[in-house]
């Protein structure tokens, strides 16, 4: 199923004008310092609500809107949608009562556009809890069969692996940063540390191979030229000790994986390059901690 930009695909189903806001740097600080916490990985779910929604109250405001509404359904996330989190996120955001959950309402304090009329509090509902069958199921009754997965795993942020992969590039550069580049790149390919000061990021498929093409002029490139075979990137300051090891470890993914040498192509972020012959590295000699 080819991937689509949910909000963007939304918006044109329902025919109603969508606004992009760019965010990029001020929601570092949501990720790097979250008031409250993270959940199980590096996901800062009160935090990040609390400023989405004032981000769409600032956006209301500056253009005179006058509520906002979100798919909030209490009790249905740990940290974010508690009963008693989902007052926090009114209060902190400034929204206060012109955050209006209607999937919920009836569950919570009567907001401003109830108690002004701009919407009848009888036809709103009073959903709580885990579940999302009422939901899926209000979906379908007003014609909608295709959504965006309903759960946590929309957000990279809850994925270990994912969570993995940014905490280890903290470690690395030894502070918390990124750019967005690095977060695209931590959703594309497997990702190996052989050494403290240097990653490997291994196509898995052609479409990850095309997308790692457009970061030659930023990273040092392996792709084997013998056999058909993967692109890779290195992140990191290598000698030539350390080329040698990640070209081992690329020649492993390729169809030469068997060969008792393959002829690899090493080319630097200036475009030169040089050919390297290695013995591709058997699968069972790669270290567990090296995964990310």
């Amino acid at each position: 199923k080819p991937k689509r930009n949910n909000a963007l695909w939304v918006a044109e189903q329902l025919g109603i004008k969508l606004h992009i806001v760019d965010i990029i740097e001020e929601y570092k600080q949501v990720v790097f310092n979250p008031r409250y916490g993270y959940g199980a990985n590096l996901n800062p779910c009160l935090d990040c609500k609390i400023f989405m929604v004032q981000k769409a109250h600032q956006w209301c405001q500056q253009h005179g809107f006058d509520f906002v509404i979100t798919g909030e359904v209490v009790g249905q996330r740990p940290m974010s949608q508690r009963k008693d989190t989902m007052p926090l996120v009114s209060k902190r955001s400034g929204a206060e009562e012109r955050l209006l959950r209607p999937l919920s309402a009836r569950n919570l304090p009567e907001t401003l556009p109830e108690r002004m009329g701009w919407v009848s509090r009888e036809q709103l509902l009073a959903l709580s809890g885990r579940g999302r069958k009422p939901q899926i199921a209000l979906a379908r009754r007003y014609g909608f069969d295709d959504f965006a997965q309903p759960a946590g795993g929309c957000c990279f942020l809850t994925d270990a692996q994912y969570s993995s992969k940014l905490a280890d590039l903290w470690q690395a550069r030894g502070r918390k940063e990124y750019e967005l580049d690095d977060i695209m790149l931590l959703k594309v390919g497997r990702h190996f540390r052989p050494k403290p000061h240097f990653k490997v990021i291994v196509a898995r498929e052609e479409g990850e191979g095309k997308f790692l093409q457009g970061y030659r002029k930023q990273y040092l490139s392996i792709v084997s030229l013998s056999h058909p075979g993967p692109l890779a990137l290195v992140d990191g300051e290598v000698g030539d000790k350390d080329i040698e090891l990640a070209a081992s470890l690329v020649a492993r993914y390729g169809k030469g994986r068997d060969a008792p040498r393959v002829e690899m192509e090493i080319r630097t972020p200036s475009g030169s390059s040089f050919l390297l012959y290695v013995q591709p590295m058997a699968a069972a000699s790669i270290p567990e901690q090296w995964y990310l």
